[in-house]
C-alpha cells in the first residue's frame, strides 16, 4: 500500500512539474509521442476504417491511425469529424510503400497498393497533424525513391556494440528465442514511421555462430516481430564459416565443397524464415577474411553467395577495403580494387559503398565509385552513430552531411543520390533509455529514414519536422532550434577538421585530437599519414603530382573538387602562406576556423537556454549538460589542435587568436581510456 502512495506521489509531482510543457516520458517515445493539437479551425477526425485487407500490417495501420489521432484529439469521438478510409488499392503501378492521400471536409483518404502503405501512409497523416497542419488540407502523393531502405547495426551477440554510444545492445540474444523484449516492436514501429524496411542485425565484423542453428532460431523470432512492420532481416555473414562452423578444410568460393554448404546453410534460414532479406559481408578488410584469402575476387565471393540463396534475397558486399601490404593511398584502394569488377557482379548482388573514400568524416568529398560502376547494383553507406564527430556527447545534426553526399554531382550519372539502389545506415541506438545516448541523436536516426525515403526532402524541413514532433511545435521554439541544429555539424567541422583536414582524431576510439599520433604499425592508421604536417606546409597532396587520386573522379568534377577550399588539404599539400579566396594566408584562416566552431556551439548553449520554457525540465537539462561537455570539448580540439600547428609550422599563432590553455605536451599526455564503442 505504501508502495502504491509513493508512486502515486511520485507521477502527481511530475505532472506538476512538467505542466504544459513536453513531457520527459515524451524522449523515450522518439518523434511518436502525438503531442495534442491546439488549433480552433481544426478538423476533428472521425472513425478510421479499414478496406482492402486485413492482414496483421493492415491492421496495424489502423490502429496506429486510431491511437495517433485519439492522442492528437483527446477527448475527441468520432462521431461528426472527418472519416478516415485506409484504402488497399489493386494498382500494380504504384510502387511497393508507396501510398496517396486525399482530404476534403467530410473524408481522408489513404490508398496503397500495399499493406505497408497503408502503414506508411497512416504514419504520413500523423506526421503532418503533429506539426500543426489541417486535416482536410493534407494531400500528398508519395513513393519511396529506393526498394531497400536498411539500418547497419554493429552489434555483438554479448551486447556490445561497436561505434555504440548509446549503451548495450538493443537485441537481447540471451533470452532469444524464448523471450522477445517489448522494445523489439517499439523499435521496429519507430522504423516503419519513416519507412525503414530491413536491419541488419550484428556486427559487419561477423562471427561464425550467427548462421548456426540456435541463433538461425533467435533471429526468426526477431523476424516474425519485424513483419508486420514491413521489415525484412538481414545477418551479417562470416566468410570463412564453411571452416568455422562447417567442418571444411576451406571458404575458398569457387570450391564445390563450399557452394555447396553456403547453399544448404542458406536453404536451412529460409525455411525458418522464408522473407530473410539476405546477407551483409565484410571481407578482406580490417582483417575479416574473404576471397582474396584464396586468390578470388570479390566477385567470386558475392556471386557465390548470390547464387545460394537466388532470388529470395540479397547479398550486400561492403567495398570498405584497405589492405597492410597496399601502400597506395587509402582514398583509392576501394576504387582501385571495385571499379574493374563492374559488370561482373550477379544481379542479387549490392556493392555498398561509403559516403567518402576514406571512412565517415566530418566532412569528405564522395566517394568516387558513384557514377563510376554503372552495370552493378551500388548502396551508399552513411554513419547515424557519430564515430568520428563527438560520439553522442556532441550534438551534430547530420541530415547536411547526408544531403551534402545525396546531392553531389559525380559528373557520370548525376547525383549519388541517382546512382543507388540502396540506402543504408549505421544504427545509433542502443539500451538507453532514450535510445540514442542523447536527445538530438534521435534526430539522426530520423534524418537517414527521411532521406532514405526522399533524397529531396531539405534538412531543414527534417529538422523542423522532428523537433515539432519531439519537443514542440510553439513557431517561437522551432525558428530557434531549427536554425541550431543547422548549423551543428559544420561547426563540429570547424572545430575538428577544418580546411579537409581529416583523421586527426584519438587512436582506437577516435575521440578527441591527436594530429600527433604517428607511431601505429600501418602508416594510415597514423593522423600524420593524412595531414602530413611539417615546418614547410600541410595537406595530402591527391593530385597528379602526387597520389593522383583525384583521377578517379570525372574530370570536371575533379576541376571542382580542386578549388574547393573546403577540401582543400584533404587534395592538395600547401604551405602556410598559401592565399585563399579569403585574400587571408592559411595560416591565418585555420585559427579563424576552430575559433568559429567553438563560437558557434558557445550560442548553441545560449540558444538552449532560452527555448525552457518549451521543454520538460529533464530533458532540457540533459541538453544543457551536453552542451556544456561539447563546448569544453571543442575548446579541446581549438587548444590541441592549434598547438599542434604552432609546433610543426614552427610560427606563433597570428594576433588576434588566443594562445592554448596548455603547452603542446600536455595535450599529448591526456588519454580518455574510458571512451565508449571501441
Amino acid at each position: 500500500m505504501v508502495t502504491v502512495r509513493l508512486w502515486v506521489l511520485l507521477l502527481l509531482a511530475i505532472s506538476l512539474v512538467t505542466g504544459g510543457a513536453a513531457r520527459a516520458e515524451d524522449g523515450y517515445r522518439l518523434w511518436l509521442r502525438n503531442a495534442p493539437v491546439v488549433h480552433a479551425a481544426q478538423q476533428r477526425p472521425g472513425q478510421v476504417t479499414l478496406s482492402g485487407s486485413e492482414s496483421p500490417t493492415a491492421l496495424l495501420a489502423r490502429d496506429e491511425l486510431t491511437r495517433g489521432l485519439s492522442e492528437l484529439f483527446p477527448g475527441v469521438g468520432p462521431a461528426g469529424g472527418t472519416a478516415i478510409l485506409l484504402r488497399r488499392a489493386g494498382d500494380s503501378a504504384m510502387r511497393d510503400g508507396a501510398f496517396n492521400i486525399i482530404s476534403s471536409e467530410q473524408r481522408v483518404t489513404i490508398t496503397a497498393a500495399s499493406d505497408t502503405g497503408l502503414l506508411y501512409g497512416a504514419f504520413a497523416l500523423l506526421r503532418e497533424l503533429g506539426q500543426g497542419k489541417t486535416l482536410g488540407a493534407i494531400r500528398l502523393d508519395e513513393s519511396p525513391a529506393y526498394t531497400l531502405r536498411m539500418l547497419n547495426h554493429w552489434d555483438n551477440p554479448d551486447g556490445h556494440v561497436e561505434r555504440g554510444y548509446a549503451g548495450r545492445s538493443i537485441f537481447d540474444w540471451w533470452h532469444l528465442p524464448g523471450h522477445v523484449d517489448a522494445r523489439m516492436t517499439d523499435y521496429a514501429r519507430a522504423n516503419a514511421s519513416i519507412g525503414i524496411n530491413g536491419v541488419v542485425i550484428n556486427n559487419v565484423n561477423a562471427r561464425a555462430m550467427m548462421l548456426e542453428p540456435r541463433y538461425i532460431a533467435k533471429v526468426k523470432a526477431l523476424a516474425d516481430t519485424f513483419r508486420p512492420w514491413g521489415i525484412r532481416v538481414y545477418v551479417s555473414a562470416r566468410f570463412s564459416a564453411p571452416r568455422d562452423i562447417g567442418g571444411l578444410a576451406t571458404a575458398d568460393p569457387l570450391d564445390p565443397a563450399v557452394r555447396a554448404w553456403w547453399k544448404a546453410k542458406s536453404d536451412e534460414i529460409y525455411t525458418a524464415i522464408p522473407d530473410f532479406g539476405g546477407f551483409l559481408v565484410k571481407a578482406n578488410s580490417e582483417g575479416q577474411p574473404g576471397p582474396q584469402d584464396y586468390g578470388r575476387s570479390h566477385a567470386d565471393g558475392a556471386n557465390m553467395l548470390a547464387e545460394a540463396i537466388g532470388d529470395r534475397g540479397t547479398v550486400i558486399w561492403r567495398a570498405f577495403v584497405y589492405a597492410a601490404e597496399n601502400r597506395e593511398d587509402r582514398a583509392k584502394q576501394a576504387f582501385t580494387e571495385f571499379q574493374p569488377l563492374d559488370g561482373t557482379f550477379a544481379p542479387n548482388v549490392v556493392v555498398q559503398v561509403k559516403n567518402g573514400p576514406i571512412d565517415f568524416q566530418p566532412r569528405e568529398p564522395f566517394h568516387p565509385l558513384f557514377g563510376a560502376m554503372p552495370q552493378t547494383r551500388l548502396s551508399l553507406e552513411l554513419e547515424i552513430t557519430k564515430e568520428y564527430l563527438g560520439f553522442a556527447s556532441h550534438l551534430a545534426f547530420l541530415a547536411p552531411l547526408f544531403e551534402e553526399t545525396l546531392d553531389a554531382d559525380t559528373g557520370r550519372r548525376g547525383t549519388v543520390a541517382r546512382t543507388v539502389s540502396v540506402i543504408a545506415g549505421v544504427a545509433n541506438t542502443g539500451s538507453d533509455r532514450n535510445w540514442t545516448g542523447s536527445h538530438f541523436d534521435q534526430a539522426n536516426w530520423y534524418a537517414f529514414g527521411r532521406l532514405a525515403w526522399d533524397p529531396r526532402v531539405p534538412s531543414a524541413q527534417i529538422a523542423r519536422e522532428w523537433a515539432a514532433q519531439t519537443f514542440s511545435r510553439d513557431p517561437a521554439f522551432l525558428n530557434a532550434v531549427v536554425p541550431m541544429m543547422l548549423g551543428s555539424r559544420e561547426a563540429v567541422v570547424d572545430y575538428m577538421t577544418p580546411l579537409g583536414l581529416a583523421h586527426v582524431m584519438g587512436t582506437g576510439h577516435h575521440y578527441g585530437p591527436a594530429p600527433w599520433v604517428s607511431d601505429l604499425a600501418r602508416p594510415e592508421w597514423n593522423p600524420v599519414y593524412y595531414h602530413r604536417a611539417d615546418r614547410d606546409g600541410i595537406g595530402f597532396d591527391r593530385t597528379a603530382t602526387g597520389s593522383d587520386a583525384l583521377a578517379h573522379y570525372a574530370p570536371d568534377v575533379a576541376q571542382r573538387l580542386l578549388a574547393d577550399e573546403e577540401l582543400l588539404l584533404w587534395f592538395r599539400r600547401v604551405s602556410w602562406d598559401h592565399r585563399l579566396s579569403s585574400g587571408r594566408t592559411l595560416w591565418e584562416e585555420l585559427p579563424r576556423r576552430y575559433d568559429r566552431g567553438v563560437a558557434t556551439v558557445e550560442r548553441m548553449r545560449v540558444t538552449w537556454a532560452s527555448l525552457a520554457p518549451h521543454v520538460d525540465a529533464q530533458r532540457h537539462r540533459a541538453v544543457a549538460d551536453f552542451l556544456g561537455i561539447q563546448a569544453d570539448e571543442a575548446r579541446w580540439w581549438r587548444d590541441a589542435s592549434l598547438a599542434y600547428w604552432s609546433a610543426m609550422a614552427q610560427r606563433p599563432l597570428p594576433a588576434g587568436h588566443a594562445a592554448p590553455q596548455h603547452p603542446l605536451s600536455w595535450y599529448q599526455a591526456r588519454s580518455v581510456p574510458e571512451a565508449p564503442g571501441e
